[in-house]
């Protein structure tokens, strides 16, 4: 697993780079914006740790630069307590965040599950791979999505939830379930990410061709793909 951490915090950066290769991760080290978009685009890695606060551009910046055309999968680390940071690094793109300072052992966590998603889609072939619902169109192999022939942007996070909404059609797919099989961890009592995400979703994909939102809200519960009657 090959992996860019960026994050002005030289020593930090050190610690976190001993730790991670003794895990058997290869990492290397940038500490600023620019030099990450460039190390991004330069080199093919598995994942990018970002932190929020960085000289020459910020950790948003970055991230909203690099999610125009790439699709890595990052995790935001951002300041502690600083619930603002951490809806903002998701509505942009963000597929996972922690606070910084963080416990080694569980940003190794983080970091096997949001790459055990990016690795499976990418290298495990569906029997079906079109999927149509309405004027939607959802290609599996190929990572796609059209709605009446107009191709949809979505991270990686967020087509994942797509996937699994749109295959419970018409049913309720708990938020457990939700963070379980897209997430790669148990739902947390205070933990909103879900919600980021499927707001983000709901906007970029818009109301169905009956004028009705396409994912429904059981507050408290879950969530639901429309099927029109």
């Amino acid at each position: 697993m090959n992996i860019l951490i960026a994050d002005d915090d030289i020593e930090l950066c050190q610690l976190l780079k001993e730790y991670l290769e003794q895990e058997g991760m290869q990492v290397q080290l940038t500490h600023d914006g620019v030099s990450a978009i460039e190390t991004v685009q330069q080199h093919d890695f598995d994942l990018l740790i970002l932190d929020v606060m960085m000289p020459e551009m910020t950790g948003f910046e970055v991230l909203k630069q690099l999610r125009k055309n790439n699709e890595i999968a990052i995790i935001m680390l951002t300041a502690k307590g600083e619930k603002i940071d951490r809806i903002v690094g998701l509505e942009m793109g963000a597929d996972d965040y922690i606070a910084k300072p963080c416990d080694p052992r569980e940003l190794v966590a983080r970091i096997r599950a949001v790459t055990r998603r990016s690795i499976h889609n990418k290298t495990t072939k569906t029997k079906v791979d079109r999927l149509c619902l309405d004027d939607l169109i959802l290609l599996k192999n190929s990572r796609e999505v059209f709605i009446a022939d107009r191709a949809i942007d979505l991270t990686s996070t967020e087509f994942d939830f797509l996937v699994l909404l749109t295959a419970e059609a018409g049913t309720l797919v708990s938020r457990e379930s939700l963070s379980q099989n897209v997430l790669g961890k148990r739902l947390q009592t205070f933990d909103r990410s879900i919600d980021m995400h499927i707001s983000n979703l709901r906007k970029k994909l818009g109301l169905n061709s009956t004028g009705v939102v396409r994912i429904k809200t059981s507050r408290g519960n879950g969530y639901q793909y429309v099927v029109n009657q």
